[in-house]
């Protein structure tokens, strides 16, 4: 295992996707920043004597490169960062493109900024407007997991205001938003898609609703609702090699697995002993029954689910594989490397952690 001290509250790690960059991977931070010397008064407050404190959120994406070692091991360099709003959550895009990949951001102030990495280094190419700079983008997830583009697919993006915005290509390879809805009466804390049909968004917020929305049929009502849990929904991914399974993760300490076919009874439920903030898929099919999981305040936790005898579906029983608890806080960023060669026969593993500023590799 090694670490890093990211020096603000970190809370988003991805790994590069894209075939000879595997090595790259990012780690986003969130920091709260107040200024009283720009404390702004109210009539109302200054009559009572009190001052309202001006807050700002700032952020940075730090850019890292893993170098291998002998005998399995490996180490890491930072090799760039900058400075944006607050960063909620960040995406590679898994879509060919000429100008190198693609990472999304979502920020503070309501945008969304897409960056190119090019000779050894980000280059910004866009920022969309999503929402107003008082709205948070809380999560976002790319339909091109599965689906072959050129460029890069369809963006969904969650906001803090409640509502889902679809932001989809134009020419010249950039985005803009094409729909905006009001999808939970709370904070909607993710939103994904189904990397098998691409015309369908999952979200979950702290509504305590799980949402299964169709573009192809407005965006008036969802498909499905699903109103049985007990505490907000944080997290959703489609797998990207079993087709109709979901993983949903909640405040209330599990994952459970749905049949995307039949989104109001799961088929799996394990504890995971924290709020499960992040649930990513293996990447590779020789692994798909294992999830990872950023357990908030019980680390970070990797999930084996059995199968169907007769076929991949999981339907049986889980273990968990690994438990990493090596950080201190809330453990919020997590994600495999897609790179096979990096930790020998195991995976390698980034996550970071909140109020201790933390991130680590290690390998599984």
């Amino acid at each position: 295992m090694v670490s890093f001290d990211t020096i603000w509250p970190a809370d988003s790690l991805e790994f590069c996707p894209a075939p000879g960059f595997q090595d790259i991977f990012v780690c986003g931070t969130y920091k709260l920043l107040e200024d009283p010397a720009q404390a702004l008064t109210e009539p109302s407050a200054e009559a009572n004597g009190k001052s309202k404190i001006s807050q700002s959120r700032r952020g940075q994406c730090l850019a890292f490169r893993v170098i291998p070692e002998a005998k399995n091991g490996y180490s890491f360099q930072q090799v760039q960062s900058f400075d944006l709003p607050a960063i909620l959550d960040m995406k590679w895009s898994h879509g060919s493109n000429e100008d190198g990949p693609i990472l999304g951001i979502s920020d503070s102030e309501g945008h969304i900024t897409l960056h190119s990495w090019r000779e050894q280094s980000f280059k910004k190419i866009a920022s969309i407007q999503c929402a107003s700079e008082d709205t948070l983008c809380l999560s976002m997830d790319w339909s091109d997991r599965r689906t072959s583009v050129t460029g890069h697919g369809n963006l969904v993006v969650s906001l803090s205001n409640g509502n889902l915005c679809l932001l989809s290509p134009t020419e010249g390879s950039n985005l803009e938003v094409t729909e905006t809805w009001h999808a939970h009466d709370y904070e909607p804390w993710i939103a994904a898609w189904n990397y098998f049909d691409t015309n369908v968004i999952y979200s979950g917020g702290d509504d305590l609703k799980l949402k299964g929305w169709d573009i192809r049929q407005g965006f008036a009502q969802p498909a499905v609702v699903n109103k049985r849990f007990d505490a907000g929904v944080t997290s959703i991914q489609s797998h990207p090699h079993i087709q109709h399974l979901l993983a949903v993760g909640s405040y209330n300490n599990t994952v459970q697995l749905f049949d995307a076919r039949k989104l109001t009874a799961s088929v799996a439920e394990v504890d995971v002993g924290g709020g499960a903030w992040r649930v990513k898929w293996h990447p590779s099919e020789t692994r798909k029954h294992d999830l990872l999981v950023a357990c908030m305040h019980d680390g970070f936790k990797v999930i084996r689910f059995d199968s169907a005898s007769d076929n991949d579906w999981i339907s049986g029983p889980s273990q968990i594989i690994n438990h990493f608890d090596e950080h201190e806080s809330m453990a919020y960023g997590v994600d495999w490397s897609y790179d096979d060669s990096l930790a020998g026969e195991e995976t390698l593993v980034g996550g970071c952690s909140f109020y201790d500023h933390k991130m680590s590799l290690w390998s599984t």
